[in-house]
């Protein structure tokens, strides 16, 4: 293979608002940060240890208007682009740099209210007792009957 692949997806919780910024010529840009968890078992502790990542998310024109306007703070999205690095200067002239996503495509996922309502809904349902069934006998098939009306 020759060439080469840069793509990232996640599957993430917003950490903040979206802030975007337009431009003169009409064109805009929209900026999140993007919260990944990873959870695992110490084997020395027998502990449940979690690990936060941070993203920084940045997408372009439309898609940025429509994330600014449906998404909010702790919703969770999915996130497909590409990883770019760019260089900055700070207010001490200090040069910088950033690795962002470059956003192509997002999925919403479910809003920070519909998270918390599944997992109410869930312990709910979780403490009721749930009944078993009882599952009608099938009627035992009679031997020695005429078959001579199959077809085969």
């Amino acid at each position: 293979m020759s060439g080469t692949l840069n793509k990232v997806m996640l599957i993430g919780h917003l950490g903040d608002e979206v802030k975007i910024h337009y431009f003169e010529g009409g064109g805009c840009i929209g900026r999140f940060p993007l919260a990944t968890n990873e959870s695992y078992l110490s084997k020395q502790t027998n502990e449940r240890i979690s690990n936060t990542e941070w993203h920084n998310i940045v997408i372009r024109n439309k898609g940025a208007e429509i994330c600014e306007k449906y998404l909010s703070k702790g919703d969770k999205v999915y996130v497909e682009g590409r990883l770019k690095t760019r260089k900055w200067q700070d207010e001490s002239g200090t040069e910088r740099y950033t690795t962002e996503i470059q956003c192509t495509e997002f999925t919403f996922l479910t809003t920070k209210k519909e998270s918390e309502g599944n997992a109410s809904n869930t312990t709910v349902t979780a403490q009721k007792p749930v009944a078993k069934p009882q599952r009608e006998s099938a009627p035992e098939p009679i031997v020695g009957e005429d078959d001579d009306d199959l077809p085969f």
